[in-house]
């Protein structure tokens, strides 16, 4: 089961997309330096269709729902990913802490996928040395990299 701790409105985990972003808890992935160690807890609100459907409605000018964790239940993620596709036509994005994407996803379920453990050293998203990827998915499935798109020119 997945749960959040919080959400927020934001503007710069996803390019060009007005996102709610939704910080899953139990993340079992406890990267050295982790900014946000109050999601390592299995607490929180239950994140299902219903918590989604109550978000949305209240947010409904976002372009996309984000996915921030839920490797604890990827599977779930999935599903909760088709549930937004299909039922509101929302964008989805998955940030993903692993080094791979899931064997338990349909990728074509997402828009936007992160993957990457947080290492510290290498720096986040922002940084041209870091080793997490922003893909963005196309419609025949493929990946194109888009990591590109946080690095200052």
């Amino acid at each position: 089961m997945l749960r959040f701790h919080n959400y927020d409105i934001v503007f710069a985990e996803i390019p060009n997309e007005v996102s709610l972003a939704v910080n899953i808890t139990a993340c079992p992935n406890r990267c050295k330096g982790c900014h946000s160690l109050w999601l390592w807890k299995d607490e929180g609100h239950i994140l299902d269709e219903e918590a989604i459907s109550t978000l949305i409605g209240e947010y409904s000018d976002i372009t996309c729902f984000c996915f921030m964790g839920g490797d604890n239940d990827p599977k779930q993620v999935n599903d909760l990913a088709r549930f937004v596709k299909n039922k509101f036509g929302k964008k989805t994005a998955w940030y993903s802490g692993k080094n791979s994407i899931d064997k338990n996803i349909d990728i074509k379920n997402f828009d936007f996928i992160k993957i990457g453990a947080y290492i510290q050293e290498l720096g986040p998203l922002k940084e041209r040395t870091t080793n997490q990827r922003l893909y963005s998915v196309k419609t025949d499935g493929d990946l194109e990299d888009i990591t590109h798109l946080f690095w200052k020119k």
